[in-house]
């Protein structure tokens, strides 16, 4: 369905002008006396099934026929009227630019840190920024304009009807709430989590939408509350093949050893069901100078627990292993039942897709996860799906893994940090996407 205002002086001319662009098929939806003339709005395939669809629950409202038509037009007059401020917002950003250039000052009207995050997170964490006021300026300059960009585009969808706009609790329609989850879901998360996200913000800017919804974001991320390093135990890592468990018990055990040595830990590893599976763990235990103990038919784990009793910290690598796969109950059993206390925590690659680490968490949750450990966060376009997923499982992040050096890259979990991250990468989608468009 294409909606289109048209203004002229007289209804005479205005039907001319419909006429003349929409065609003898178009439908008008209303018509009224404004300054200096008449308006028409005017629809062309109109579907007033589809109409009810987009005015969501307001279409009640509509008794008739005619009341429906009327509320699409005032719909539609406002999106135009959003999407017009938003075009203004982008011409005020280009001559405030031009106006720094010519006087040598950087331009940022809208920075990242006091725009596109909540205040009470923006002093917490600060982003690393460039060395030179002039790169600063342009990157500020291309973000705003690549989140304007992205707005407008939102907008359009909206007016040409390709979107279907989320309804507010009162009744009344909001293009905000639209725009606002569909900016979420560029973040990376799922469409019913963005919505509820964005179906909270009942009122106001879309920046304030955006602010509001990181905010909820972040607490809704849980973390560890303990540096394993310091605290102590037993900790097994479970999850699917290439997620990164056995790098990540590297990373684990280098930082140990550098900082409390190698005589209080021990390395056990479960997967006797592949050739060669522990190779890569007897590496890191030789160079460590730690020992690594192998779980077979003649050694159950239990025993070989008891006997590294005296390691302040025992790290478990398990098999990659799917429901599939023989020797899988039997592995997460024997995690389940031991009768020391194993914190297990589930491998999350931050590149799989949303339906994948769900299907993960599923396969593995038998195992009494006490928590996630976020890996390949370097490599993540977008890190929405991996803080989507697991505000969802409500599994709390322990670590997380950005990068392939041992042990520099692996990083204690926070929520805020973990946020700030994402928001980060989202912005650098834009400012790709914008100077792949000025192009």
């Amino acid at each position: 369905m294409k909606v289109k205002r048209f203004f002229a002086q007289s209804m005479a001319e205005a039907l001319k002008q419909v006429s003349h662009e929409m065609g003898p098929d178009a439908v008008i939806l209303s018509n009224r006396r404004v300054d200096g003339g008449v308006e028409i709005v005017t629809a062309l395939d109109y579907d007033e099934n589809m109409a009810r669809q987009r005015l969501g629950e307001r279409a009640v409202e509509a008794t008739n026929g005619s009341r429906l038509a009327e509320m699409q037009a005032e719909q539609h007059r406002r999106l135009e009227e959003e999407l017009n401020r938003s075009r203004s917002r982008i011409r005020e950003v280009r001559e405030k630019r031009a106006g720094n250039a010519s006087s040598g000052g950087t331009a940022s009207s809208m920075s990242f840190e006091t725009a596109d995050f909540p205040a009470s997170l923006s002093g917490t964490v600060v982003a690393e920024k460039p060395a030179s006021g002039r790169e600063s300026g342009t990157g500020g300059y291309a973000d705003e304009l690549a989140s304007m960009r992205a707005e407008i585009s939102s907008l359009r969808d909206l007016v040409s009807g390709k979107v279907a706009s989320t309804t507010q609790a009162d009744g009344g329609n909001s293009a905000v709430q639209q725009r606002l989850a569909e900016r979420l879901q560029e973040f990376g998360l799922g469409a019913e989590l963005a919505g509820s996200l964005s179906r909270r913000h009942r009122a106001g800017r879309l920046e304030d939408g955006w602010k509001q919804s990181l905010k909820m974001l972040a607490t809704g991320v849980r973390t560890g509350r303990e540096d394993w390093l310091d605290a102590g135990g037993i900790y097994a890592l479970v999850g699917p093949t290439g997620s990164g468990k056995t790098t990540t018990i590297g990373k684990l055990a280098a930082r140990y050893v550098l900082e409390h040595g190698p005589d209080s830990l021990a390395l056990v590893t479960t997967d006797r069901y592949r050739v060669a599976a522990h190779e890569q763990l007897f590496v890191f235990g030789r160079i460590l100078n730690v020992p690594v103990r192998v779980v077979d038919e003649s050694h159950s784990l239990d025993d070989i627990l008891d006997e590294l009793s005296d390691r302040h910290l025992v790290l478990i690598d398990t098999a990659g292993l799917t429901s599939a796969d023989r020797g899988y109950q039997e592995q997460l059993a024997e995690l389940a039942r031991s009768d020391h206390n194993i914190r297990t925590h589930l491998v999350v690659s931050a590149t799989s897709q949303p339906r994948i680490m769900k299907s993960v968490w599923h396969c593995y949750k038998m195992a009494n996860l006490a928590g996630c450990i976020m890996t390949k966060i370097d490599e993540a376009l977008t890190l929405g799906e991996a803080l989507g997923f697991v505000m969802e499982t409500s599994l709390p992040v322990a670590w997380y893994t950005d990068g392939q050096k041992i042990p520099e890259d692996l990083q204690r979990a926070e929520a805020i940090p973990l946020v700030r991250l994402g928001v980060e990468r989202l912005r650098a989608v834009q400012s790709a996407q914008a100077i792949a468009e000025g192009a």
